[in-house]
């Protein structure tokens, strides 16, 4: 159902920390025409336990209003199953393509916990679901035997895989096939996950290279592994500011120097300064001086 680049963008802020939707349309612009195949919003890159639920349905609409009759899905990431049910009812009702449903970043569900709440968010929603599994920065373990429970149910249809073991790529495929849209969300193991076959990659560093991005996925759909490597060694210095504890300050600063927009944030964060800005200014700016020339795909 879904493959291909599929940025988890940023939210905009203007400068009294209002939703910046005329610099979202902008930037959210950039990935559609770079080739990208959906968008995903308000994620842990979009800063989405930070929005109220009516900002959340904003930013959607945003992002529906650019990407045309490509894939938009909005991050479910709520404390409470309760609220997760209900934003994710409100995001079919305006038309969402699909729900990335990650389980309670607050409560550490065991695996039965797990499983009942997502059963219960793709119910209230009844939209497609990815199913995002990412042990080190949320603490629960979407694992494999989990899936293969919810596989009978059409409504899960696409697995973030963001465990951090590129094993467990391959473990899915051999338990479930080609039962769930594979898709890596770690971006310093985007190559490797694609190698193994991973059919997708939902992105962080994209929103500030959405080109180069797509070229590594293209490439590697066209067997030119060799040309995708190449620019994946470029990009690697900066693919590993995705995985930080200040992934969205890190990305926000590289898309200032790449795409020209700002990097404000929602407190309690704040913007990079001293000697950690200097060190990721250095990181994207070393970077942009041998910006690759990419290849025809």
């Amino acid at each position: 159902m879904w493959a291909g680049v599929f940025p988890a963008v940023t939210t905009k802020f203007t400068a009294d920390d209002r939703l910046d939707h005329a610099e979202m349309e902008r930037c959210f612009g950039l990935q559609m025409e770079a080739g990208c195949d959906g968008i995903i919003v308000c994620g842990s890159l979009g800063e989405g336990p930070m929005l109220s639920p009516d900002e959340k349905i904003e930013v959607l609409k945003t992002a529906q209003k650019v990407a045309g009759k490509k894939p938009v899905l909005l991050t479910v990431n709520e404390a409470g199953t309760r609220e997760a049910a209900s934003i994710a009812r409100r995001a079919a009702k305006e038309g969402a393509n699909g729900l990335m449903v990650v389980p309670s970043p607050i409560y550490h569900t065991n695996a039965e916990e797990t499983v009942a709440a997502l059963r219960a968010v793709a119910e209230a929603g009844d939209l497609p679901v990815m199913i995002y599994s990412n042990r080190l920065a949320y603490r629960v373990d979407v694992t494999v035997d989990q899936m293969e429970e919810l596989a009978s149910d059409k409504r899960f249809v696409a697995i973030k895989e963001s465990s951090d073991d590129i094993r467990r790529s391959t473990e899915i495929i051999n338990r479930l096939g080609n039962r769930y849209d594979l898709f890596t969300g770690v971006d310093n193991l985007a190559f490797e996950a694609l190698s193994v076959g991973a059919i997708g990659w939902v992105a962080g560093l994209v929103t500030a290279f959405p080109r180069e991005t797509v070229a590594i996925y293209q490439l590697m759909k066209q067997g030119r592994r060799e040309e995708a490597l190449a620019i994946y060694r470029w990009f690697r210095p900066l693919l590993d500011l995705d995985v930080s504890t200040y992934l969205v300050q890190n990305i926000k600063l590289a898309e200032v120097f790449a795409i020209n927009t700002n990097d404000r944030v929602r407190m309690p964060r704040q913007p990079l300064s001293g000697e950690r800005r200097k060190a990721v200014e250095k990181i994207v700016k070393d970077a942009l001086a041998v910006r690759p020339t990419l290849p025809q795909f």
